[in-house]
């Protein structure tokens, strides 16, 4: 049974903070791992979380800097490091230019690095579940959201049904659950139905969108962008971002389960965006630095949100130290006030 779980590397947007990095979230599907978005000083975060160079993919979701500059140093640690892993990139059109014209700040790699440049819709089909690109709308330049489908599962096994049609508990169960046939007794007579599969939708950059609202269909999460609170609602349109209010509609439209609204500016400390967002969407959490989704089969449950000190909690952790991020980013903060058009954005080369 595969473990389904979210690491919010970073929850800020467009600057780092004292609290929040820049936009980074690793998926851990059973002894997969998935880095999604790498913004500056991703490589750091990851460290502190005990899961650097662990993951063989990344995703970009589109080419403004916050979204993907912590790539290159990544790569020249990798090579430091003498990384034999291939590594592959996934993005929108443009990624090899860009990784190219990178090149000389990383150099020569020890590993296979992979570039692959999707198309709008196109899914990245792996074992038991694909990754599929959705267009969103963030300016002019192509920018995906990205949904991340398991494959639907078999149904609950009935083992009075078997035993009552002549199969003896042990291995024949076990073949009848892998789908074969066991003296005359087909999968079908002694399994439920099939389960729906889990999804987690990430939006990337976005202003609301209906593509990512289909897309995000009965989602388990949905991580979706809180740039800003309703009072910059103009703000929000002007620069193809969402508030928190309208991350929550969709949340609602598409009828998610949970909504993690990240992307936070420097101008909030998180609280107001929740709350906002809670108006419309009351299934919905700010996750900080260093969080964890768990992502529940559905019959068990909804998602968890599970903070970062309670983990390290439940696994014994280490003492904090003074300036550790839990430290710095208790949950009614003060915010710090953004710099002028710190959300403009700054595309790559």
């Amino acid at each position: 049974m595969d473990e389904l779980a979210l690491f919010f590397v970073g929850t800020g947007g467009s600057v780092p903070t004292p609290r929040r990095g820049l936009p980074a979230v690793v998926v851990r599907f059973g002894g997969e791992r998935l880095l999604f978005d790498c913004g500056e000083g991703t490589q750091r975060q990851l460290m502190q979380l005990g899961m650097f160079g662990e993951f063989e993919s990344i995703f970009i979701t589109h080419f403004h800097a916050d979204h993907w500059l912590g790539i290159p140093g990544m790569l020249k640690s990798f090579a430091l490091r003498e990384r034999e892993q291939p590594l592959t990139l996934y993005g929108p059109r443009g990624l090899g230019d860009l990784m190219r014209t990178m090149s000389v700040v990383y150099g020569r790699l020890p590993f296979e690095l992979g570039l692959v440049e999707l198309e709008p819709a196109q899914s990245v089909e792996r074992d038991g579940y694909a990754i599929a690109a959705i267009p969103v709308a963030h300016g002019e330049r192509t920018a995906f959201g990205y949904a991340l489908i398991e494959a639907d599962r078999p149904g609950e096994f009935d083992p009075r049904a078997a035993e009552h049609l002549g199969i003896t508990p042990g291995e024949d169960f076990g073949r009848l659950q892998h789908g074969e046939t066991v003296d005359g007794v087909r999968p079908e007579q002694v399994m439920g139905p099939p389960r729906e599969g889990r999804k987690v939708v990430f939006s990337g950059d976005t202003a609301p969108c209906g593509a990512l609202v289909v897309a995000s269909h009965r989602a388990d999460v949905l991580v979706h962008e809180a740039t800003f609170a309703d009072a910059e609602l103009e703000r929000a349109r002007e620069t193809s971002h969402s508030t928190a209010r309208q991350a929550a509609e969709v949340a609602r439209d598409a009828e998610v389960r949970l909504l993690a609204l990240t992307h936070i500016s420097s101008r909030y400390s998180g609280r107001e965006v929740r709350d906002e967002a809670r108006e419309v969407f009351s299934a919905t959490e700010v996750p900080r630095d260093f969080d964890e989704i768990e992502v529940l089969f559905p019959e068990r449950g909804p998602a968890v949100l599970v903070r970062g000190s309670e983990r390290e909690a439940r696994a014994g952790g280490r003492s904090r130290q003074k300036g550790d991020p839990a430290e710095l980013a208790p949950a009614d903060a003060e915010p710090v006030q953004p710099p002028e058009h710190a959300h403009e954005g700054i595309t790559s080369p």
